[in-house]
């Protein structure tokens, strides 16, 4: 096995049609707003941009995203990723009761070297820190979409 290799899946139930939870996603400009995890997003070009992110642990992950697919009609966004964190990342979209169905899938190699040295031990407790990071995605979407309080 691979310490430094991750995969992630997430679903979230999210109260909004499919093309407006996808005209959100496709502004990660705006994630800092909603999303209290992603601390700074500064775009490069209208295809790639660098993003801070902070969940639980104190430490920050400085990632470069880079546009591989944006299909609104499948109601796909794909990202490659690079810097802390190497590899992919891709929402799918689809109508569901109430609203949208809205996937997150993940695979990435953990370049930070901290992470490196602490993969074994550390395994569990950065999984963690990423769910607790999707949950913070989601409820601030839910609430954005709602037109409740947001984060910024």
């Amino acid at each position: 096995m691979d310490w430094h290799r991750y995969r992630f899946r997430s679903v979230w139930e999210l109260p909004a049609p499919p093309a407006v939870v996808y005209a959100v996603l496709e502004r990660p400009a705006d994630y800092p707003h909603w999303w209290p995890q992603v601390r700074e997003v500064v775009p490069v070009d209208d295809r790639s941009g660098t993003v801070r992110l902070r969940s639980l642990l104190p430490y920050d992950l400085v990632v470069t995203v880079r546009e591989r697919l944006r299909d609104p009609d499948a109601l796909v966004l794909e990202v490659e990723l690079g810097g802390d964190l190497v590899g992919w990342a891709r929402w799918t979209l689809a109508a569901a009761a109430g609203g949208t169905r809205a996937g997150y899938e993940q695979e990435v190699v953990v370049r930070r070297p901290l992470m490196r040295r602490l993969a074994l031990p550390g395994r569990p407790v950065f999984r963690a820190n990423h769910a607790l990071m999707m949950r913070g995605g989601r409820r601030g979407l839910a609430a954005y979409l709602s037109g409740g309080p947001l984060c910024a």
